[in-house]
């Protein structure tokens, strides 16, 4: 799935990110994601997070074909004011992943909490988040 391409994502903007950048996806810059001081909006940062998040699930995961995965809880920590294009990282270990994939396929559901990093241009952690995701299986997969 690319994340990019769902409706709210499209609406503010969201980016996917070169591949060999380090990041999942950006928001670029631009006077409409502003606050009242000229730096990146609250709301701004917090969507790059969890649209980032979302794309590591779809690029480790698969296919979502037979997975319902929601947004269950998204905890954050603004550190620095955000100027520029930001972009999101996950700095979640491989093998945390891999124990959520495990748990996946043999419960048929897990919780996934990813840990995020929003960047802004100046290459300064603006956002540390944690974006825990519900995974389960569609009724009627086995």
């Amino acid at each position: 799935m690319d994340v990019t391409r769902l409706p709210f994502n499209r609406l503010v903007g969201i980016e996917t990110c070169p591949p060999d950048s380090g990041f999942l996806v950006a928001l670029p810059d631009g006077p409409r994601y502003t606050n009242h001081l000229g730096t990146v909006h609250a709301s701004a940062l917090l969507a790059v997070a969890e649209a980032g998040s979302g794309a590591f699930l779809a690029a480790r995961l698969g296919p979502a074909g037979g997975l319902v995965p929601v947004v269950r809880r998204l905890e954050a920590k603004f550190r620095k004011p955000a100027r520029g294009r930001v972009s999101a990282r996950c700095v979640t270990a491989d093998e945390e992943v891999e124990m959520w994939s495990a748990e996946l396929s043999a419960r048929g559901r897990a919780l996934l909490p990813l840990a995020m990093e929003v960047v802004d241009a100046t290459g300064v952690v603006v956002l540390s988040a944690v974006v825990e995701w519900f995974i389960s299986r569609a009724v009627g997969d086995a």
